[in-house]
């Protein structure tokens, strides 16, 4: 259990599910364990949520055969970092599954948890507490997201009469063609952290994981309508190989 003081005013708690293998970015490991100017991109971030004064506790999320986290992040488990050992087999269940790690942890009902990508791990301090100070008055919570600023197409698959003139095509190229253009306005890209109260988001997971791929659309199924923070083009999620390149130079230039 945790030692910290249980009162009426809301505590916040971090929760980083790192639980996946990373199959997008071709790396020879899970991706949070890529090493990124000079440390694992999971250092990065969670050192970045240490340096958020009002993050009473970080609870990292694991599978239960990782054997790098101890190597990549030494000394991280202590009264403000916090391990788990129960991913499940979606982000949504790892998310699920810590929240009840926070609950025997001594975590109220009442209480923010600010969920973070792993591999978000350009997120600054800064950008965290500007989220907790949005949303620490609102009843709902919400979660940093950037207006969407490039024209969006829906695409369809190059098949059927298309599969002629394509055949002399590279391979290798992506086989698609544009059915549409999406009206960009209101349109936003989430990003993390998304930060709800346990009492909420807890639920809201329980009621089931199928198509879930954040904790906000948990949420908005229960009918609320999360805070939109606006953040940085910065605070992209790593996933493709090109994602590293530019996170490394965008690390390296901070130091």
């Amino acid at each position: 259990m945790t030692t910290f003081p249980i009162g009426l005013e809301p505590r916040c708690f971090a929760l980083v599910p790192a639980a996946g293998v990373g199959s997008r970015s071709g790396a020879d490991r899970p991706k949070q364990y890529v090493p990124l100017a000079g440390r694992a991109m999971i250092a990065h971030t969670l050192a970045a949520l240490a340096g958020v004064p009002r993050i009473e506790a970080t609870l990292v999320v694991l599978s239960d055969e990782d054997d790098q986290f101890d190597t990549a992040v030494p000394g991280f488990e202590g009264d403000r970092g916090w391990v788990a050992r129960c991913g499940g087999a979606t982000r949504a269940e790892t998310v699920a599954n810590g929240l009840q790690v926070l609950r025997e942890r001594g975590v109220q009902p009442h209480d923010w948890v600010l969920v973070h990508d792993a591999a978000r791990c350009l997120i600054r301090p800064e950008w965290i507490e500007r989220l907790i100070e949005a949303c620490d008055p609102d009843e709902v919570g919400g979660l940093l997201a950037l207006p969407v600023a490039d024209t969006l197409k829906d695409g369809c698959s190059d098949a059927g009469a298309n599969a002629s003139a394509n055949a002399n095509a590279n391979a290798n190229a992506a086989s698609a063609r544009v059915a549409g253009t999406v009206d960009r306005r209101g349109k936003w890209a989430a990003q993390t952290p998304q930060m709800f109260r346990w009492g909420l988001l807890a639920p809201a997971l329980a009621q089931g994981v199928d198509g879930i791929t954040d904790e906000a659309s948990a949420v908005e199924a229960l009918g609320h309508r999360p805070l939109l923070v606006e953040a940085s083009m910065e605070n992209f999620k790593v996933t493709y190989p090109a994602d590293f390149a530019l996170a490394e130079r965008l690390l390296r230039s901070r130091s």
